[in-house]
């Protein structure tokens, strides 16, 4: 009779207690009963409780909940005695995840929409291992296919000093790999025969990229476990191999010269081209071979980070996995909106040395690694960003990652102040918490007993933005509380036990930042 999940959050309203949940409502009609009533039955029971000051019912049936001190105070001690575990979880144990993110072609430098996703992709990462996880990060390197030819055409031509090719790639980037190609080789690579100085250009420019792709995203505090070549599932028989067996299924047929898949029979919508007519693979026929490697390596989720433009690959890649025997729901994508960055409310130029676009390393030159981490992730991946850069610069309340590290610094202050003056807060176990009974303590202990409910619902739902979120709502709270509540004593007089109370709940505040923006992959610096 009791549902599944249970609603209890802590009211807007602080006149209404200090939780509230419609559990009464939820579970009124199906057991033949008034919601008010059984609220009023409810409130009789939890109000015996010792955790429980007062349960009061309100409206059609919500239930209005205040704690005690005492089950305030074992909030702070379990901040305190976990420590940088505070938050974490096990839903997830034992789950083998494989989150493929960036995988951007090696045909140029990061662009903003990939630096979103080297943001928010490495934050999901920390926050699925955070709850138990066993997460693979793996980058899919496009090194076959189109844009590849058309990168090495433009690297030839600016090594031959020609102009790019209507469909290549510009920037001064490519001038840049182009020369340092040439300058690599001990024989004049543009002196061989084409086919040969092409490969040439295409093995080495385009390990060039990448390795200037990795640098980038290493100094923007993201690595990977796994680098995925996806000329492996071609040179393989991988490809060939899963084109045999979906033609052996029955799921593949012939049509108009080329194979196709009956995606429509699982879910597409429509049938998808896997062996053009011209014999050659289509881009799904990777995309069938790669999910098949992934779950022969033994993943059992399959996470992609996609584009704006990769909406169709949502039901295509579930009707890949389904055709091949695989369970659909092991695989889920995700397709993250645009990056815009603005300067006095207008659009910053494009970058001079990739030619088209701004980049990761534009970005992080402009306002730092943490502030561009912070700014990406902060928000749903559903919707469209606009980064002010000069907000994200100015170290000033309204950045909001600012606020955050400044609350983290300012606490990482205090406690230093603290043993300056010879103030030692002890072991949090001989410290009288009851003590932490006015309004703005109560209500920054609460805030902080909140993180591992957000933590898992950032895992769950693959939203690390909201503990960016939670983050600033938390550094708002402590800065409330530290405009109402003395921590340190002026002058000489002596700390008693509420000093000490206080310094304890300073320092769980403290440590649930600090947990908090190493989630996010940001630091958390003791002094600014």
């Amino acid at each position: 009779m009791l549902p599944e999940k249970v609603t209890v959050e802590r009211p807007r309203n602080p006149e209404h207690g200090d939780y509230a949940t419609n559990l009464a409502m939820q579970v009124a009609k199906p057991a033949g009963l008034n919601p008010r009533e059984l609220a009023g039955w409810l409130a009789e029971s939890l109000s015996q409780r010792d955790e429980i000051t007062s349960a009061e019912v309100a409206g059609p049936g919500f239930l209005n909940l205040r704690l005690a001190a005492d089950a305030q105070a074992a909030i702070v001690r379990d901040v305190l005695t976990k420590g940088s575990t505070f938050g974490t979880g096990d839903i997830y144990r034992g789950l083998r995840v494989n989150l493929e993110f960036v995988s951007a072609n090696p045909t140029g430098p990061i662009h903003l929409g990939g630096s979103r996703w080297a943001a928010v992709g490495d934050a999901l990462g920390r926050v699925l291992t955070a709850q138990g996880a066993e997460v693979t990060r793996e980058y899919y390197f496009n090194d076959a296919g189109a844009q590849i030819d058309r990168f090495v055409r433009s690297l030839v031509a600016s090594a031959r000093g020609e102009e790019i090719p209507e469909d290549g790639y510009g920037g001064e980037y490519v001038a840049e790999i182009a020369s340092e190609v040439v300058r690599g080789q001990s024989d004049d690579v543009l002196a061989l025969p084409p086919e040969e100085r092409d490969e040439v250009f295409r093995r080495v420019g385009v390990g060039l990229m990448f390795d200037e792709i990795k640098r980038s995203l290493h100094e923007f505090g993201t690595d990977f476990d796994v680098f995925f070549h996806e000329d492996s599932l071609h040179n393989s028989g991988a490809v060939a191999e899963c084109v045999q067996r979906l033609k052996d299924s029955g799921n593949l047929y012939h049509s108009e010269g080329a194979w196709w898949l009956r995606s429509t029979e699982f879910g597409d919508d429509k049938d998808r081209v896997v062996i053009k007519s011209d014999g050659a693979p289509a881009y799904i026929a990777g995309d069938i071979a790669y999910l098949r490697d992934k779950s022969e390596r033994g993943f059992q989720l399959c996470l992609y980070m996609l584009g704006a433009d990769h909406h169709g690959y949502v039901s295509r890649l579930k009707a890949a996995a389904a055709a091949m025997g695989q369970d659909p729901q092991s695989v889920e994508v995700l397709i993250g909106q645009l990056v815009n960055l603005v300067r006095d409310g207008e659009p910053v130029r494009m970058s001079k040395r990739a030619g088209t676009v701004v980049t990761l390393e534009d970005l992080v030159e402009a306002v730092g690694v943490d502030a561009a981490r912070y700014s990406l992730i902060r928000s749903s991946v559903d919707s469209a960003v606009d980064i002010d850069l000069d907000l994200i610069s100015r170290h000033t309340n309204e950045n909001p990652v600012f606020y955050v590290q400044y609350a983290h610094a300012r606490l990482s202050s205090l406690q230093r102040n603290a043993l300056s003056l010879g103030i030692d807060r002890g072991d949090v176990a001989g410290a009288d918490l009851s003590l932490l009974t006015h309004d703005r303590e109560g209500d920054l202990i609460r805030t902080l007993g909140e993180f591992p409910r957000v933590v898992r619902s950032a895992a769950e739902l693959r939203e690390p933005h909201r503990v960016a979120r939670y983050l600033e709502d938390l550094a708002s709270a402590y800065h409330r509380f530290y405009d109402a509540c003395r921590v340190l004593q002026p002058g000489d007089d002596q700390p008693g036990p509420l000093t000490v109370a206080r310094l304890h709940l300073c320092e769980a505040a403290r440590q649930v930042l600090a947990n908090g923006l190493s989630l996010l992959g940001v630091s958390a610096p003791e002094q600014m």
